[in-house]
């Protein structure tokens, strides 16, 4: 017996609740985006200094982080930050810190990955623009922050749009640590009304055209920023 569809659990009150739940993830991914560029910036450049202190530090950390599963990072941080914070900044055991330790734990875990791209498009730039950098008397971060960065980056946007929409597809294994983001609400619904199937299907075909229209428009991008 072919199973029968019910899609009438879609109401403008699922369509609310869901909508909150795609307001976290949107939020998880936006902030993830932000700090993990900055601080994977900041380990690309100590990756690449002649200080060994500075690049074991920055290797390991990205070598930690590229090795171990995302879920078990968020389930980490879940466990860890919230005891870490209530006890440092005197919080109720009560207080919800559970969008406070998915977003450090995206942020850091991300940040691993921008880091490598961002390495990788620094060294893309020609080493003759640093010399010419010095010539004109820049230090070496005036040279990193006016020339060489600003060309790196213009190379590197559309890797870094694509492994942001790589983000925004991961911020469902929030689950972990019952967080309700889009996939969260979009489960909680179908359980609550015996649709888990459609639901699913729902949030799924979501993704979808959220996350190809996502890479269409980062495809029409490369094509600008390579002319």
């Amino acid at each position: 017996m072919a199973y029968a569809f019910d899609f009438s659990s879609i109401t403008p009150e699922t369509l609310h609740v869901l909508g909150e739940g795609m307001m976290v993830s949107l939020k998880i991914t936006a902030t993830a985006v932000v700090v993990g560029i900055v601080w994977g910036t900041i380990l690309a450049m100590m990756r690449l200094s002649s200080l060994k202190v500075l690049s074991w530090f920055a290797t390991g950390y990205v070598n930690l982080f590229r090795s171990i599963p995302l879920v078990m990072v968020l389930l980490w941080f879940f466990l860890i930050i919230p005891q870490f914070l209530t006890s440092m900044l005197n919080l109720s055991p009560s207080t919800d810190l559970r969008m406070t330790s998915a977003l450090i734990a995206f942020s850091m875990f991300e940040a691993a990955y921008y880091s490598e791209i961002i390495r990788a498009g620094i060294q893309s730039v020609s080493k003759g623009q640093m010399a010419a950098a010095n010539a004109l008397g820049m230090t070496y971060f005036q040279s990193m922050r006016l020339v060489v960065l600003p060309q790196a980056f213009r190379n590197m946007v559309p890797l870094l749009l694509t492994q942001g929409i790589i983000l925004f597809q991961d911020t469902s294994l929030v689950y972990v640590s019952a967080l309700a983001d889009f996939f969260g609400q979009a489960y909680g619904v179908g359980e609550r009304d015996g649709s888990i199937v459609e639901m699913l299907l729902f949030a799924g075909a979501v993704y979808f055209v959220i996350c190809f229209s996502a890479s269409l428009l980062v495809k029409r991008f490369q094509k600008k920023v390579s002319v």
